[in-house]
């Protein structure tokens, strides 16, 4: 595998592969879920601080690089453990807002001055 492509599909079998190997078996789909809502709410921290009119404090992480990667990979392990092909259930989402809203954005005007 390249090490710069990774499909919706490996990272699930990667996150599956290592909660097998190193993390003795998945928390439960609550407890997961608690901690997606946790890790986005420590991405929403950077970005108001980052993009928003909050500073950071001293010492405060600054990149949303691994929040985000927690975001992804709490997610990730919700998907493996209801059994959602991510792959699949994002083309559907894709073909979803694109035929809900392919002329929505482009005639909003408060989006197009």
């Amino acid at each position: 595998m390249d090490k710069t492509t990774l499909t919706l599909q490996q990272a699930q079998e990667q996150v599956d592969e290592w909660i097998r190997t190193y993390g003795v078996r998945y928390f439960s789909e609550l407890t997961n879920m608690a901690i997606l809502t946790e890790e986005v709410g420590e991405l929403a921290r950077i970005m108001s601080r980052k993009y928003g009119e909050q500073s950071f404090k001293p010492g405060e992480p600054q990149d949303p690089a691994d929040e985000m990667a927690d975001v992804l990979w709490v997610l990730l392990c919700l998907a493996n453990q209801t059994g959602v092909d991510l792959t699949d259930a994002f083309r559907k989402n894709l073909e979803k807002k694109t035929l809900r809203d392919k002329e929505r954005h482009r005639s909003n005007p408060k989006l197009n001055p």
